[in-house]
Formats: structure tokens, C-alpha cells, sequence
């Protein structure tokens, strides 16, 4: 698992893996500036330029207060939407990186078909959604769990990690069916990597390349175990 580890480590300087990284923080980037854009002109339409209150008369300075408010909103938000949206974003060039990595260490292969664009998104949205829901029942057992919490977190996104990059990497060469039995009877070992590639997700800008990382790392995984 840790060679699979350091075989994508060393790849990472691969400019296939920095145009997926790329694509996915320009993609991520422009849609929380759209949104927070869209948030503040929703404000300030809504938001009059005046209020009377009672006791306090007219007050002015409302929809001021409203504007920077929401901006303010916006810039928590987007830091904590940073990373599931620019991995779901990101998932949708995974292929990218899983043919790279298939072209520098597995050349025998034929080429692999180039997954629809729409499957694509529909993989990718399902990924995010599990992901984030999985996380949302996890925060609030974090309240019971108490000084257990990191290991949960671990655990949990290890789990979901593991899960979808493994299944990703397989059905690019088997079927859907084949690819989860394949994945069934290694899951420990799937979940242990899985547990790997969740450590730098609670570290700052290394966990925006967890997807590329992701991706790389269970490629070699698919290949070593369905090679036996």
C-alpha cells in the first residue's frame, strides 16, 4: 500500500496531474465567486436602503451591514467548501490522471474509453454526496464520541476514500459487478489505504490533491491486486 503510495507521489509532477488539479480549483474557484457575487446582489435587492424602527426611527445603514455580513458569510463558506467542492469537481477528470498513470507504468495495456461526460458528473455527484452526508451523520457523533473523534474521521473518510477510488479505478477495466466483488474481498486492506489518504485531508492546501492522489494510488492498487 505505501508503494502504491509513493509510486503516485513521484508521478505528481506529471503535467497531466497538474492540469487536473488545475481545471478543478479554476472550476471550484469561479463557482464560489459566482455564488458569493449572486449572495451579495440577493442582499442588496432585498436588503432597502432604509428602515424605520420603532423607538429608533429611521436607520440608513442597514443594507451596509447586510452586505458585509454576507460576504463575510460567503468567505467562511467558501473556505469550508473548499475542499469537497473541488474534489467533486476534480473527480471529473480522474480519468485523466488513472490513464496517466496506466501510460507510465502499465504501457501493455490497450487504451482505455474515454468515460461520458455525463457519467462522469453523475459519478462525481454521487462521490460528493456520499461524502458529505456520511460526514454530517459523522459531526454529529463527534459530540458522543469524544476524545475518539479524530479516529472516527479517519475512519469514516478512510472508509469512503477507499470505497469510490478503488471502484473508480476497477471499472475502468472490468465490469461494475466484478469491480465491487474485487473490492469486497480486499477491504481491509482498501480501508487501511483509505485511512492513509484521509490523514492530510485536515491539512490546508495538501488536501486539495487527495483526489489526484487518490486516484494515482488506487490505480496501482486495482492493477497489483487484480494481478494475482
Amino acid at each position: 500500500m505505501l508503494n502504491d503510495f509513493f509510486r503516485a507521489l513521484e508521478q505528481l509532477s506529471d503535467p497531466r496531474f497538474r492540469n487536473v488539479l488545475l481545471k478543478g480549483l479554476g472550476l471550484t474557484i469561479g463557482l464560489l465567486v459566482a455564488v458569493t457575487i449572486g449572495m451579495t446582489w440577493l442582499v442588496g435587492f432585498l436588503v432597502p436602503d432604509t428602515l424605520t424602527l420603532p423607538f429608533a426611527g429611521e436607520v440608513a445603514w442597514l443594507d451596509g451591514l447586510a452586505l458585509w455580513a454576507s460576504a463575510l458569510l460567503m468567505i467562511v463558506l467558501s473556505v469550508v467548501l473548499m475542499v469537497p467542492v473541488a474534489g467533486a469537481f476534480t473527480g471529473l477528470f480522474l480519468d485523466e490522471v488513472a490513464d496517466a498513470v496506466e501510460a507510465k507504468h502499465y504501457p501493455h495495456l490497450a487504451p482505455n474509453p474515454e468515460q461520458p461526460l455525463l457519467a462522469a458528473i453523475r459519478e462525481s455527484l454521487g462521490f460528493f454526496g456520499v461524502i458529505v452526508g456520511v460526514n454530517l451523520i459523522a459531526l454529529i457523533l463527534f459530540f458522543f464520541v469524544g476524545p475518539l473523534a479524530p479516529i472516527l474521521f479517519y475512519a469514516v473518510n478512510g472508509y469512503l476514500l477507499g470505497r469510490e477510488y478503488f471502484t473508480m479505478a476497477a471499472m475502468r477495466r472490468m465490469p461494475r459487478a466484478d469491480a465491487h466483488a474485487l473490492r469486497r474481498r480486499h477491504n481491509a486492506q482498501i480501508w487501511f489505504a483509505g485511512c492513509l489518504m484521509a490523514v492530510p485531508l485536515s491539512v490546508p492546501l495538501v488536501n486539495l490533491l487527495i483526489p489526484i492522489l487518490g486516484a494515482a494510488s488506487f490505480t496501482h492498487m486495482f492493477h497489483r491486486l487484480a494481478g494475482r
